[in-house]
């Protein structure tokens, strides 16, 4: 072979070679690892046995049916409210807890004097219905990443496209991707809270298609997302539309804003990884909505394993309709009377920001409940290294609706000693999990009407 035509093949077998690397990062999961699902794991790829010591009991089902006399409007009945806490984490004890917390908690008991965990007996509440665990058995066995981790393939309607997985990337596409319900309406109040204690509420209502929510979703679908806002008055009437994908690299996030001064709908590619959040004065990202979302590709994720550790769980009294938000929004922190902790295993994964990417976090650590993939903690680090945010989403078992999501959150500030809360709906009208939608209403021409 002549020198130049060696030099156009290897230059096309490099080509080759390069192009199957984008594509396909990691093989599907193998019949063995299948055939665990539904057997020593559950279906959502969790160790159904619980641990030795019996602190962490087994899984056996969740809770999916609501208890006798459940009334949504005045919130979820604690199936738990007789229980005590079995200890109480203070500053004054922090050391003999610190291997079971993750670095942002420790940080927060060193910030905030007053800052304490309840933490009580460990229930595995999350299940969810039969036709999902039956469609993530199914699909697991097709998905994939592409893109060097920044698109899945080979899954429509799963839950958990990766149960059992073998990188960082796939356990925070299980988290994005999870079961959250088909078609949802929620009425939810955000909380940027000033140093005094004083506050703004900022109301909104979201109204949120899954993909598990269409008998027929279109190629490549997986969620649209639509909220507007109704207080204060100076958002009130703005409105935001965003669709997104499993091949986000295929079809990027479309996004478009309703500005009601001047009535017109506008594209809008900035509601995207670091842009401030709407509603939480700085004090959040874009992506840091639900723990994370939207696409992975500025970060290289590690798995870290499995730990044991303290987290957020059931806590249902914060769901309570009888309370008010100045019962719960308090100076430096949220009230801390009203968050359970419980010991669970989760999932670590650690986020490095890519030397070719940009973004205000150098790095950032997941806690990821091995029963749900629900984020329910993390800790989200400045360019010099600073620990800078922490963030604990407050998961409960929607047992109406077999579905395990938040009932709110809440971000500390490390640098501005300030702190936002998101998702909590005490003062407002129950969630709906059989909403019923079309993909219609979420439309940039359906947008534009919100205001007429």
């Amino acid at each position: 072979m002549n020198t130049p035509k060696l030099k156009r093949w290897i230059m096309m077998c490099s080509t080759m070679m390069l192009a199957t690397s984008a594509t396909t990062l990691y093989a599907r999961l193998p019949a063995d690892q299948l055939a665990r699902l539904g057997k020593d794991l559950t279906p959502m790829g969790a160790e159904k046995a619980g641990n030795k010591e019996g602190s962490i009991p087994a899984w056996t089902g969740g809770l999916t049916k609501p208890p006798a006399g459940f009334d949504p409007a005045k919130g979820y009945a604690n199936p738990f409210a007789a229980e005590q806490p079995l200890y109480t984490i203070t500053a004054a004890n922090i050391e003999q807890y610190k291997n079971k917390l993750p670095a942002g908690s420790v940080m927060l008991f060193k910030r905030q004097p007053s800052y304490k965990m309840f933490v009580y007996p460990t229930h595995r509440t999350a299940g969810y219905p039969d036709a999902v665990y039956e469609t993530t058995m199914k699909e697991a066995a097709q998905a994939e990443l592409t893109n060097d981790g920044a698109s899945v393939a080979g899954a429509l309607k799963t839950s958990v496209p990766f149960p059992i997985p073998a990188n960082g990337a796939e356990a925070i596409w299980n988290h994005t991707f999870r079961y959250r319900g088909g078609m949802v309406k929620r009425d939810v109040t955000e909380f940027p809270v000033n140093r005094d204690g004083s506050f703004t509420p900022v109301k909104t209502t979201e109204k949120i298609i899954f993909a598990q929510g269409l008998s027929n979703a279109p190629e490549n679908y997986r969620l649209q997302y639509l909220t507007y806002y109704t207080a204060p008055s100076n958002l009130a009437g703005e409105a935001t539309l965003v669709n997104e994908y499993a091949d986000m690299v295929k079809q990027p996030r479309k996004a478009w804003i309703y500005n009601p001064g001047t009535r017109r709908v506008m594209r809008a590619p900035e509601i995207s990884y670091d842009s401030p959040r709407e509603g939480t004065d700085g004090l959040s990202t874009t992506d840091d909505y639900d723990g994370f979302n939207g696409q992975p590709d500025r970060f290289s994720w590690k798995l870290l394993g499995k730990r044991e550790m303290i987290i957020p769980y059931n806590s249902y009294k914060l769901t309570d309709k009888s309370l008010k938000y100045k019962d719960i929004i308090k100076p430096g922190i949220l009230n801390q009377d009203l968050v359970r902790y419980e010991l669970h295993r989760v999932w670590v994964v650690e986020g490095t920001l890519k030397p070719n990417k940009s973004h205000i976090y150098g790095k950032r650590v997941y806690l990821l409940d091995e029963d749900s993939w629900q984020i329910v903690h993390s800790d989200a680090y400045d360019g010099r290294g600073e620990l800078w945010r922490v963030l604990e989403m407050f998961g409960v078992q929607y047992y109406d609706a077999a579905v395990f999501w938040t009932t709110g959150s809440v971000q500390y500030d490390l640098q501005a000693r300030r702190y936002v809360s998101s998702g909590l709906s005490n003062e407002e009208k129950p969630w709906q999990f059989n909403a019923s939608f079309k993909i219609s209403d979420f439309t940039s021409g359906a947008l534009s009407r919100i205001g007429n």
